[in-house]
């Protein structure tokens, strides 16, 4: 990767960090205040954990190796699997067939990718 990209790519972790948070506190306000909790519950939890995750992956982004990649498939995953359990409640179907399962094995893939970034040094 060049080296000029690198502070692109961590500002957009940073930029998605911020929107999954206030997706999550948005989400929960929907789930204390609507009539179908259990979805927003869910979209909210997730938002929630994934949040700190990328505002991690942005800070410590010249240290870990497999940013990049951890960050994409979080950030995409997140915004997919919340994004068709919103959907879902909303409109009474998802976004496209299989998009919530595809963003929580992104998320998973991206936790991993966390993991793997602890073997590789930069």
């Amino acid at each position: 990767m060049n080296r000029m990209d690198s502070p692109l790519f961590a500002r957009l972790a940073l930029f998605l960090a911020g929107l999954i948070g206030a997706s999550g506190v948005i989400l929960s306000a929907m789930a204390a205040h609507g009539s179908d909790t259990h979805l927003y519950s869910a979209a909210a939890t997730a938002c929630m954990a994934q949040a700190p995750a990328l505002l991690a992956l942005s800070i410590g982004w010249e240290r870990i190796r497999t940013a990049l990649v951890a960050s994409a498939l979080i950030g995409i995953g997140c915004l997919l699997f919340a994004g068709d359990l919103v959907f879902r409640s909303r409109f009474g179907h998802g976004l496209f067939p299989m998009s919530a399962p595809t963003g929580g094995t992104m998320m998973i893939l991206g936790w991993i990718a966390i993991a793997a970034g602890a073997l590789f040094r930069r």
